[in-house]
Protein backbone atom coordinates (compact mmCIF):
# COMPACT_ATOMS: atom_id res chain seq x y z
CA UNK A 1 0.00 0.00 0.00
CA UNK A 2 1.65 3.37 -1.17
CA UNK A 3 0.64 5.64 1.68
CA UNK A 4 0.66 8.66 -0.66
CA UNK A 5 -2.01 7.60 -1.99
CA UNK A 6 -4.10 6.78 1.35
CA UNK A 7 -6.60 9.43 2.07
CA UNK A 8 -6.87 11.80 5.31
CA UNK A 9 -10.38 11.33 6.35
CA UNK A 10 -10.40 14.92 7.68
CA UNK A 11 -9.86 15.60 4.23
CA UNK A 12 -12.43 13.57 2.91
CA UNK A 13 -14.61 15.15 5.50
CA UNK A 14 -14.02 18.51 3.93
CA UNK A 15 -14.85 17.76 0.58
CA UNK A 16 -18.19 15.78 1.48
CA UNK A 17 -19.57 18.41 3.55
CA UNK A 18 -18.42 21.05 0.94
CA UNK A 19 -19.71 19.08 -2.37
CA UNK A 20 -23.27 19.10 -0.23
CA UNK A 21 -23.42 22.65 0.85
CA UNK A 22 -21.71 23.84 -3.01
CA UNK A 23 -20.16 26.53 -0.47
CA UNK A 24 -17.26 26.70 1.43
CA UNK A 25 -18.24 29.01 4.13
CA UNK A 26 -21.09 27.11 5.33
CA UNK A 27 -18.80 23.87 5.41
CA UNK A 28 -16.03 25.00 7.35
CA UNK A 29 -18.91 26.59 10.02
CA UNK A 30 -19.95 22.66 10.16
CA UNK A 31 -16.78 21.36 10.62
CA UNK A 32 -15.55 24.60 12.47
CA UNK A 33 -12.81 25.26 10.98
CA UNK A 34 -11.83 28.48 8.92
CA UNK A 35 -12.96 28.86 4.92
CA UNK A 36 -9.02 29.10 4.42
CA UNK A 37 -8.56 25.82 5.73
CA UNK A 38 -11.20 23.82 4.02
CA UNK A 39 -9.30 25.62 1.01
CA UNK A 40 -6.32 24.21 1.45
CA UNK A 41 -8.09 20.67 2.65
CA UNK A 42 -9.64 21.01 -0.84
CA UNK A 43 -6.12 21.74 -2.41
CA UNK A 44 -4.69 19.41 -1.15
CA UNK A 45 -7.15 16.41 -2.16
CA UNK A 46 -7.35 17.72 -5.81
CA UNK A 47 -3.05 17.45 -5.95
CA UNK A 48 -2.80 14.00 -4.28
CA UNK A 49 -5.60 12.92 -6.41
CA UNK A 50 -4.55 14.78 -9.75
CA UNK A 51 -8.67 15.66 -10.12
CA UNK A 52 -10.32 19.31 -10.60
CA UNK A 53 -13.11 18.44 -7.40
CA UNK A 54 -15.24 22.33 -8.11
CA UNK A 55 -15.76 24.69 -10.57
CA UNK A 56 -16.82 28.35 -9.52
CA UNK A 57 -19.58 29.44 -10.32
CA UNK A 58 -20.81 32.88 -9.28
CA UNK A 59 -20.80 32.88 -4.87
CA UNK A 60 -21.19 29.09 -5.65
CA UNK A 61 -18.59 26.17 -5.96
CA UNK A 62 -20.21 22.70 -7.70
CA UNK A 63 -19.19 19.72 -8.08
CA UNK A 64 -17.13 19.68 -11.77
CA UNK A 65 -17.81 16.03 -13.38
CA UNK A 66 -14.60 14.53 -11.96
CA UNK A 67 -16.05 15.53 -8.37
CA UNK A 68 -19.54 14.06 -8.84
CA UNK A 69 -17.84 10.98 -9.64
CA UNK A 70 -15.36 10.99 -6.71
CA UNK A 71 -18.58 11.76 -3.98
CA UNK A 72 -20.20 8.65 -4.07
CA UNK A 73 -16.81 6.75 -2.88
CA UNK A 74 -15.97 9.13 -0.81
CA UNK A 75 -19.10 8.98 1.53
CA UNK A 76 -19.34 4.91 1.04
CA UNK A 77 -15.52 5.27 2.93
CA UNK A 78 -17.10 7.64 5.22
CA UNK A 79 -19.92 5.61 6.18
CA UNK A 80 -17.79 2.24 7.04
CA UNK A 81 -15.02 4.49 8.48
CA UNK A 82 -17.79 5.43 11.39
CA UNK A 83 -19.25 1.87 11.11
CA UNK A 84 -15.73 0.42 12.14
CA UNK A 85 -15.45 2.90 14.64
CA UNK A 86 -18.82 2.11 16.34
CA UNK A 87 -18.66 -1.32 15.91
CA UNK A 88 -14.94 -1.22 17.76
CA UNK A 89 -16.52 0.87 20.84
CA UNK A 90 -19.27 -1.59 20.92
CA UNK A 91 -16.94 -4.66 20.82
CA UNK A 92 -14.48 -2.70 23.18
CA UNK A 93 -16.84 -2.83 26.20
CA UNK A 94 -17.82 -6.84 25.34
CA UNK A 95 -15.58 -10.14 25.96
CA UNK A 96 -15.95 -11.58 22.45
CA UNK A 97 -17.01 -10.07 19.00
CA UNK A 98 -18.97 -12.10 16.28
CA UNK A 99 -19.99 -10.77 13.07
CA UNK A 100 -22.86 -12.91 11.04
CA UNK A 101 -24.08 -12.57 7.47
CA UNK A 102 -27.46 -14.09 7.02
CA UNK A 103 -29.85 -14.86 4.15
CA UNK A 104 -32.71 -12.03 4.80
CA UNK A 105 -35.83 -14.21 4.70
CA UNK A 106 -33.56 -16.48 6.62
CA UNK A 107 -32.96 -13.95 9.45
CA UNK A 108 -36.02 -12.35 9.72
CA UNK A 109 -38.13 -15.82 9.72
CA UNK A 110 -35.77 -18.53 11.43
CA UNK A 111 -32.40 -17.27 12.80
CA UNK A 112 -33.86 -13.60 14.98
CA UNK A 113 -36.54 -15.49 16.72
CA UNK A 114 -34.30 -17.92 18.06
CA UNK A 115 -31.56 -15.55 18.88
CA UNK A 116 -32.52 -14.75 22.18
CA UNK A 117 -31.80 -18.55 23.37
CA UNK A 118 -28.02 -18.03 22.28
CA UNK A 119 -27.70 -14.50 23.51
CA UNK A 120 -29.03 -15.61 27.01
CA UNK A 121 -25.89 -17.46 27.26
CA UNK A 122 -23.78 -15.40 25.66
CA UNK A 123 -24.28 -11.75 26.82
CA UNK A 124 -21.06 -10.88 26.82
CA UNK A 125 -21.00 -11.21 23.09
CA UNK A 126 -21.08 -8.16 20.70
CA UNK A 127 -23.24 -9.47 17.99
CA UNK A 128 -23.45 -8.03 14.58
CA UNK A 129 -25.93 -9.35 11.89
CA UNK A 130 -26.19 -8.26 8.36
CA UNK A 131 -28.34 -9.98 5.37
CA UNK A 132 -26.30 -11.20 2.51
CA UNK A 133 -27.89 -12.46 -0.70
CA UNK A 134 -24.79 -14.25 -2.35
CA UNK A 135 -21.48 -15.15 -1.43
CA UNK A 136 -18.62 -12.86 -0.59
CA UNK A 137 -15.10 -12.17 0.21
CA UNK A 138 -14.63 -13.42 3.86
CA UNK A 139 -11.53 -11.27 3.59
CA UNK A 140 -13.04 -8.28 1.91
CA UNK A 141 -16.28 -7.75 4.33
CA UNK A 142 -14.79 -9.50 7.53
CA UNK A 143 -17.62 -11.70 9.06
CA UNK A 144 -16.97 -14.96 11.10
CA UNK A 145 -19.76 -16.86 9.61
CA UNK A 146 -22.39 -16.57 6.94
CA UNK A 147 -25.46 -18.63 6.77
CA UNK A 148 -25.73 -19.91 2.77
CA UNK A 149 -28.20 -22.21 0.68
CA UNK A 150 -27.31 -23.88 -2.58
CA UNK A 151 -24.20 -26.25 -2.68
CA UNK A 152 -21.36 -26.41 -0.42
CA UNK A 153 -18.86 -24.67 -2.39
CA UNK A 154 -17.96 -21.20 -1.21
CA UNK A 155 -13.89 -19.36 -2.31
CA UNK A 156 -12.42 -18.84 0.77
CA UNK A 157 -15.03 -20.80 3.18
CA UNK A 158 -15.40 -24.28 4.82
CA UNK A 159 -19.33 -25.45 4.33
CA UNK A 160 -21.31 -27.27 7.41
CA UNK A 161 -24.03 -28.69 6.89
CA UNK A 162 -26.91 -27.52 8.86
CA UNK A 163 -30.18 -29.05 6.77
CA UNK A 164 -31.92 -29.87 4.12
CA UNK A 165 -35.05 -27.62 2.86
CA UNK A 166 -38.33 -28.67 2.56
CA UNK A 167 -41.34 -26.95 0.70
CA UNK A 168 -44.71 -27.08 1.56
CA UNK A 169 -47.84 -26.03 -0.63
CA UNK A 170 -49.72 -23.39 1.61
CA UNK A 171 -52.78 -20.83 1.17
CA UNK A 172 -54.82 -18.39 3.01
CA UNK A 173 -57.65 -19.96 4.84
CA UNK A 174 -60.10 -18.69 2.63
CA UNK A 175 -58.36 -19.25 -0.20
CA UNK A 176 -58.31 -23.02 0.79
CA UNK A 177 -61.60 -23.06 1.50
CA UNK A 178 -62.55 -21.55 -1.69
CA UNK A 179 -60.20 -24.48 -3.79
CA UNK A 180 -61.17 -27.13 -1.27
CA UNK A 181 -57.82 -29.12 -3.36
CA UNK A 182 -58.57 -32.69 -2.24
CA UNK A 183 -55.52 -34.43 -5.00
CA UNK A 184 -52.88 -32.96 -6.87
CA UNK A 185 -55.24 -33.01 -9.79
CA UNK A 186 -57.48 -29.99 -8.02
CA UNK A 187 -54.12 -27.64 -8.43
CA UNK A 188 -55.68 -26.91 -12.02
CA UNK A 189 -57.71 -23.94 -10.49
CA UNK A 190 -55.08 -22.82 -8.33
CA UNK A 191 -53.71 -19.37 -8.95
CA UNK A 192 -50.16 -20.58 -8.59
CA UNK A 193 -46.85 -17.66 -6.96
CA UNK A 194 -43.25 -18.57 -7.91
CA UNK A 195 -40.09 -17.14 -6.84
CA UNK A 196 -38.38 -15.80 -10.02
CA UNK A 197 -34.87 -17.37 -8.77
CA UNK A 198 -36.31 -20.64 -8.56
CA UNK A 199 -39.08 -20.75 -11.24
CA UNK A 200 -39.16 -24.73 -11.52
CA UNK A 201 -40.06 -25.42 -7.63
CA UNK A 202 -43.91 -26.22 -8.93
CA UNK A 203 -42.85 -27.73 -11.92
CA UNK A 204 -40.54 -30.25 -9.40
CA UNK A 205 -43.56 -30.40 -6.55
CA UNK A 206 -45.73 -31.71 -9.46
CA UNK A 207 -43.15 -33.86 -11.06
CA UNK A 208 -42.41 -35.43 -7.53
CA UNK A 209 -46.53 -36.17 -7.83
CA UNK A 210 -45.95 -38.16 -11.10
CA UNK A 211 -48.28 -35.01 -12.49
CA UNK A 212 -47.29 -33.48 -15.61
CA UNK A 213 -49.33 -30.26 -15.02
CA UNK A 214 -49.24 -27.66 -18.05
CA UNK A 215 -49.85 -24.84 -16.09
CA UNK A 216 -47.10 -25.09 -13.53
CA UNK A 217 -44.85 -22.04 -14.61
CA UNK A 218 -47.77 -19.69 -15.05
CA UNK A 219 -48.92 -16.95 -11.82
CA UNK A 220 -47.66 -14.05 -10.19
CA UNK A 221 -43.64 -13.85 -10.01
CA UNK A 222 -42.01 -12.63 -6.89
CA UNK A 223 -38.29 -12.14 -6.00
CA UNK A 224 -38.16 -13.00 -2.25
CA UNK A 225 -39.79 -14.90 -0.20
CA UNK A 226 -41.04 -12.91 2.14
CA UNK A 227 -43.03 -10.79 -0.40
CA UNK A 228 -44.39 -14.04 -1.59
CA UNK A 229 -45.54 -14.99 2.46
CA UNK A 230 -47.28 -11.79 2.51
CA UNK A 231 -49.03 -12.63 -0.80
CA UNK A 232 -49.69 -15.77 0.27
CA UNK A 233 -51.22 -14.71 3.45
CA UNK A 234 -53.16 -11.32 1.62
CA UNK A 235 -54.94 -14.63 -0.59
CA UNK A 236 -53.25 -13.63 -3.53
CA UNK A 237 -52.12 -17.22 -4.77
CA UNK A 238 -51.04 -20.29 -3.48
CA UNK A 239 -47.29 -20.72 -2.56
CA UNK A 240 -44.60 -23.11 -2.29
CA UNK A 241 -42.66 -22.07 0.75
CA UNK A 242 -39.83 -23.58 2.87
CA UNK A 243 -41.85 -25.10 6.27
CA UNK A 244 -38.91 -22.59 8.14
CA UNK A 245 -40.58 -19.39 6.97
CA UNK A 246 -44.37 -20.48 7.86
CA UNK A 247 -43.99 -21.93 11.49
CA UNK A 248 -45.49 -19.01 12.66
CA UNK A 249 -48.02 -18.15 10.21
CA UNK A 250 -49.19 -22.33 10.18
CA UNK A 251 -49.49 -22.12 14.20
CA UNK A 252 -51.79 -18.82 14.32
CA UNK A 253 -53.97 -20.45 10.96
CA UNK A 254 -52.68 -17.80 8.77
CA UNK A 255 -51.84 -19.94 6.18
CA UNK A 256 -52.58 -23.99 5.72
CA UNK A 257 -51.39 -26.56 3.63
CA UNK A 258 -53.09 -27.52 0.14
CA UNK A 259 -51.99 -31.23 0.86
CA UNK A 260 -49.93 -32.24 3.08
CA UNK A 261 -47.17 -33.00 1.02
CA UNK A 262 -43.63 -31.86 1.39
CA UNK A 263 -40.31 -31.71 -1.24
CA UNK A 264 -36.94 -31.67 -0.19
CA UNK A 265 -35.13 -29.25 -2.59
CA UNK A 266 -31.76 -30.21 -4.18
CA UNK A 267 -29.60 -28.05 -1.82
CA UNK A 268 -29.28 -26.92 1.07
CA UNK A 269 -28.37 -24.55 4.29
CA UNK A 270 -25.00 -24.22 5.52
CA UNK A 271 -22.79 -22.75 7.90
CA UNK A 272 -19.25 -21.28 6.34
CA UNK A 273 -16.96 -19.80 8.33
CA UNK A 274 -13.45 -18.51 6.64
CA UNK A 275 -10.67 -20.59 6.18
CA UNK A 276 -7.90 -18.15 7.85
CA UNK A 277 -10.79 -18.09 10.95
CA UNK A 278 -10.78 -21.43 11.85
CA UNK A 279 -9.93 -20.65 15.05
CA UNK A 280 -12.59 -18.37 16.65
CA UNK A 281 -13.99 -19.45 20.14
CA UNK A 282 -17.15 -17.63 19.85
CA UNK A 283 -17.80 -18.41 16.00
CA UNK A 284 -17.46 -22.10 16.98
CA UNK A 285 -20.15 -21.83 19.85
CA UNK A 286 -22.49 -19.91 17.21
CA UNK A 287 -22.28 -22.93 14.79
CA UNK A 288 -22.88 -25.83 17.35
CA UNK A 289 -26.07 -23.24 18.78
CA UNK A 290 -27.39 -23.59 15.07
CA UNK A 291 -26.52 -27.47 14.81
CA UNK A 292 -28.34 -27.52 17.95
CA UNK A 293 -31.48 -25.32 17.09
CA UNK A 294 -32.27 -26.86 13.36
CA UNK A 295 -32.32 -30.48 15.28
CA UNK A 296 -34.95 -29.19 17.45
CA UNK A 297 -39.00 -29.49 16.54
CA UNK A 298 -40.49 -26.43 15.40
CA UNK A 299 -41.68 -24.34 18.28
Amino acid sequence: MRRSLVPDIVTLQAFECAARHENFSRAAEELSLTQSAISRQIADLEQQTGLKLFERVRQRVILSEAGQRFLPEVRDLLRRSERLMIEAAAAGRMRASLKIATLPTFGAKWLVPRLGRFLDDHQDVALTIESRSKPFSFSEDGFDLAIHFGQPVWAGGVPTFLCHEEVLPVASRKLAENLNIEKVEDFIRAPLMHLTTRPKLWADWFQAQAINFANAYLGIRFDQFSMMVSAATAGLGAALLPTYLIEEEIASGMLVPLLPMQMQTENAYYSVRPETKQNHHIADKFQEWLLEEVRQPSD
